[in-house]
């Protein structure tokens, strides 16, 4: 059977919403659903505001804020991982981790990440609750548009958006906290000693909150972001998303109906039209038209259609997290059944496990210093007046840690004379804490003829041995 995916936002709107142009305005509603999202909620607001005091000791001469994105130094720190610039492809690997995750993640249950966790939607159910709160659950909301202002509406407007901003506020000037210490930028906000740049930051990540869950809410998952539109692409009959047991649900009718036609022994609906499912969703989609591109798998027209059906005395699940070759199963009257695991959801967790597997590895591997070495290109070699060849280098030492070190320099490979301009003793060359050394280094041979040379630097307490490898070239 073809299936297509419904993409016209405003066809799967309320037809009277819609058509007046009004905003989609949520109903609230209850069940274990929305507990597990109020849940989740909780978890990552506090998540996001209360790490940035988080402290951590790195030792001396390091930032004691325990996630910081220093970008000013060059480092990102997240409790006990330390990533330079040089260790961006630690950051590249853990983005595709992520994605893999997200894609394995719609291939088990569809955009769950949207519907419960993406900020877009954390940050819009704050707003809506302050938005309940103040003015009233969908009823009173919709009475509102468009009617005269009053001193009770005005003091309601005034009230939400002081709360929204209060919101916006607090949610910018956190953000910021992960870019400087956190604890001093606070003390600053007290006594008024914040930079025109914070400041500036502050006010347009605040005007963002503000506008994206103020005001776009659901127009941001439907329109602005990519990720509805990859799900042409990537959407999996078998994940279990939202969907409506039409085999079960239809013919729709009244449930005094529903219940007439039932004692006369005739078929009838569980559906009774209510539109429940319609009024409670936050993009204003009807999940009984089908699979929507829109829908973020929130949930919430279960929570409601289940309590619709609690009260008429009829089964759970008319609308149910079920894969859609179940429901067809349902249309042929066959028995569900569960595929989670299926080759593609097997393959998608092998290559999370393997990808988690590389980046642990390559992160209890990583030493606290690196050596680089670049080969003179202009001349690459030099012919001395003895007959000798001379090869020279530029040598780059890096210390990462919070201590400084002494590392001793050696070459092997080559029958060649090591040379470090500036050092003619070849003493331990100091790297502070934190910094960086750059030698010019020459080697000069007699008959080394071409090969690879190995650079090797070593501290002083001889725990960590640097190597880099080269050419040494004889013209």
């Amino acid at each position: 059977m073809a299936l297509t995916i419904e993409i016209d936002h405003a066809k799967t709107r309320a037809k009277a919403a819609a058509a007046a142009g009004q905003p989609v305005v949520p109903q609230a509603v209850k069940g274990p659903i929305r507990k597990v999202k109020w849940g989740i909620l909780l978890l990552t607001l506090s998540i996001y505001y209360v790490t940035p005091f988080i402290r951590w000791d790195r030792g001396p001469h390091a930032p004691g804020q325990a996630v910081l994105l220093d970008f000013a130094n060059g480092r990102l720190y997240a409790f006990f991982v330390e990533i330079w610039p040089q260790d961006l492809y630690l950051v590249t690997g853990l983005l595709i981790l992520a994605s893999t995750i997200l894609i394995l993640t719609n291939a088990l249950a569809g955009r769950l990440w949207c519907g419960f966790a993406c900020p877009q939607t954390v940050w819009t159910d704050l707003f809506l609750l302050v938005e309940r709160l103040i003015e009233g659950d969908r009823r009173q909301r919709l009475r509102n548009i468009g009617a005269p202002l009053t001193t009770k509406r005005i003091a309601q407007i005034f009230a939400k958006h002081a709360a929204w901003l209060t919101i916006s506020l607090a949610t910018g000037g956190t953000l910021i906290f992960y870019f400087t210490d956190a604890p001093d930028l606070l003390r600053g906000f007290a006594f008024g000693e914040v930079s025109a740049n914070a400041l500036t930051w502050i006010a347009a990540f605040t005007g963002t909150t503000y506008g994206l869950a103020g005001f776009a809410r659901e127009q941001v998952c439907t329109f602005m972001c990519p990720w509805p539109r990859l799900q042409g692409a990537i959407w999996d009959p078998e994940a279990y998303t939202v969907n409506y047991r039409d085999y079960r649900g239809e013919q729709r009718t009244s449930a005094k109906k529903a219940a007439e036609l039932r004692l006369q022994g005739k078929p009838a609906g569980d559906c009774v039209d209510c539109g429940q499912c319609v009024a409670v969703c936050p993009i204003g989609i009807d999940i009984r038209e089908g699979p929507n591109f829109a829908c973020i798998n929130c949930g919430l027209c279960v929570d409601a259609c289940d309590g619709v059906m609690s009260k008429l005395g009829r089964p759970r699940g008319l609308i149910d997290f079920e894969s859609w070759n179940n429901i067809e199963r349902g249309r042929r009257k066959e028995a569900p059944v569960n595929r989670l695991v299926r080759p593609k959801t097997i393959g998608l967790t092998a290559a999370c496990l393997a990808l988690a597997g590389t980046i642990g590895v390559a992160f209890t591997t990583k030493t606290t210093a690196t050596l680089s070495v670049q080969h003179d290109r202009d001349p690459v070699a030099v012919r001395l007046s003895d007959g000798s060849v001379r090869n020279a280098y530029t040598i780059k030492l890096l210390n990462k840690s919070s201590v400084s070190h002494a590392y001793t320099l050696a070459v092997s490979g080559v029958d060649a004379k090591m040379a470090i301009i500036g050092n003619d003793s070849l003493a331990p060359i100091e790297v502070a804490a934190d910094a960086s050394e750059t030698l010019r280094v020459t080697l000069t041979a007699a008959d080394a003829g071409r090969g690879d040379v190995v650079f090797t630097a070593q501290d002083e307490t001889g725990s960590t041995v640097l190597s880099a490898k080269d050419r040494f070239i004889e013209r």
